[in-house]
């Protein structure tokens, strides 16, 4: 979806002509993994960060465009709300100190974006909900100025047919309803890309897909919306429910939703992005002039580019990525479960254990797909979310295990090995990790330390719920430059 789409309207002509085309392509994409030359010497790694701004009362500030504006720089673009920006990280291996440049880079990015947005009277704050939106905050209005959000907005709209409602049960309930999908503007994660060769894609997603609740529960920090607090990644719950384009009763006939974590393990990518077009009806039937067919049979690389828009259109929580550098193909895992923030170090802890645990569990002599019920995997992943550090999770030959207890004496050494042998520096593998196993010695991720601010300053400071939120924000947003874990911050 970052690709800009213009058109305002499709006609039947134009969804037929799509179908068609997204199928040639599809037929193509096989044809390359059987016999095209896709890049994976030296597999690359990347990250997506999603950025929220607030003004001095700790309320969203509706001013992307005039920071965007200011800082000049091409590595930050607008998102769906107008208080989103998001920053594309350069990609690069992780081998050496990799992952320590990563980390002095978007520091320095983030800091001096900060400082920027104060002439627009802003900060810059990494967290994955904003604990004081309100519903007036999430309408069409305060939308990005950019028409392809509009038009998808009018698509998911149309195809569901009725007003979106939001439905959240937690420590409390939300009911809400939303004539736009400005919901989802609230949600703001950090992506990881990890490169694989083709006939390794089907192991990392399975190997994802697996620890996905295990990455929610460890790095969970979303858990107020509207002033009520739900669960501990509330972005879960919204963003599945925030763009679902089937009314009640396609719901009922088992429909599958757009936001959607899969039904089953894969034997290869072509699985995924066949899943794509037999599914899923096209939100943006945008045709291009390539005949992939041509390209190919002429030596070229196809772009590919209706099946990539399809596949940008379904938010699977790990995407399949089919992407062009420097004229060779290649293929990404797109790590999409977890939160922005708390800090850049918070972030940086969670793309090690997660690089290093995935590659840990595909070198397994047994993988751990071959161990694991495809809903144990799933189920896992939305207990996690519900509960956070709390949750206790089903992982093969332990059965239900506390997750603080299955990262510590199973996960970690395992994203030690991944790390290793990946080439990853020793002092950074155990700086990073060791952040890690602070959050579940001490019971504090990012959800754990917002709750137990605003619960201290509601009783020992009689502060209602708003003033506790938008106190607990300001000084949650001191951390970014500070960039100090979440688990040693005091509460």
């Amino acid at each position: 979806m970052g690709q800009d789409v213009t058109r305002g309207a499709f006609s039947r002509e134009d969804r037929a002509r799509y179908r068609r085309k997204v199928r040639r392509c599809l037929d193509v994409f096989a044809l390359m993994l059987n016999d095209f030359r896709f890049d994976s010497d030296r597999p690359m790694t990347g990250l997506e960060i999603e950025v929220n701004l607030i003004d001095p009362d700790a309320q969203p500030a509706m001013r992307n465009a005039e920071v965007l504006a200011d800082l000049a720089d091409p590595t930050f673009q607008t998102e769906l709300g107008q208080f989103n920006l998001e920053i594309n990280v350069a990609p690069r291996v992780i081998e050496g100190d990799g992952l320590d440049v990563y980390e002095r880079e978007v520091l320095a990015s983030l800091v001096h974006a900060d400082e920027r947005a104060g002439k627009s009277d802003a900060r810059l704050v990494l967290i994955g909900i904003l604990p004081t939106l309100r519903p007036e905050h999430l309408v069409l209005a305060n939308m990005s100025d950019d028409p392809r959000y509009r038009l998808l907005n009018d698509q998911i709209i149309n195809a569901r047919g009725e007003d979106i409602t939001l439905d959240i049960r937690g420590q409390e309930r939300l009911e809400a309803q939303s004539d736009s999908i400005a919901g989802e503007s609230a949600c703001t994660s950090v992506q990881f890309h990890l490169q694989v060769a083709p006939e390794d894609f089907a192991m990392y997603w399975n190997a994802s897909q697996a620890i996905a609740g295990v990455q929610v529960a460890v790095g969970a920090n979303s858990p107020y919306l509207f002033g009520k607090r739900l669960w501990a990644e509330t972005r879960i719950a919204l963003f599945e429910q925030a763009t679902d384009t089937r009314p009640e009763e396609l719901k009922a006939q088992g429909v599958r939703p757009r936001v959607w974590f899969g039904e089953r393990w894969i034997t290869s990518i072509f699985d995924l992005f066949e899943e794509n077009v037999r599914y899923f009806p096209p939100l943006l039937p945008i045709t291009e002039e390539e005949d992939p067919v041509a390209v190919l049979e002429a030596g070229g690389v196809p772009r590919l580019g209706e099946l990539r828009l399809h596949n940008g259109t379904i938010y699977r929580w790990n995407r399949p990525v089919y992407d062009i550098m420097n004229g060779r193909p290649h293929l990404r895992v797109e790590n999409r479960v977890l939160p922005a923030g708390p800090t850049v170090v918070d972030q940086l802890a969670n793309a090690a254990f997660y690089f290093g645990l995935v590659r840990g569990l595909c070198e397994q002599d047994r993988p751990i797909w071959t161990q694991m019920p495809f809903s144990a995997a799933e189920e896992s992943f939305h207990t996690a979310a519900r509960e956070g550090l709390d949750a206790l999770v089903w992982w093969p030959e332990l059965g239900e295990v506390a997750v603080t207890d299955l990262v510590l004496r199973e996960l970690l050494p395992l994203a030690e090995t991944g790390l290793d042998r990946f080439g990853v520096r020793p002092q950074t593998r155990d700086r990073l990790l060791g952040v890690i196993e602070g959050r579940c010695r001490t019971g504090r991720n990012g959800a754990a330390w917002q709750t137990e601010v605003v619960r201290s300053l509601q009783e020992h400071h009689r502060l209602d719920r708003p003033s506790a939120l938008r106190q607990m924000l300001q000084r949650y947003s001191e951390g970014l430059p500070e960039n100090v874990p979440v688990h040693t911050w005091p509460v």
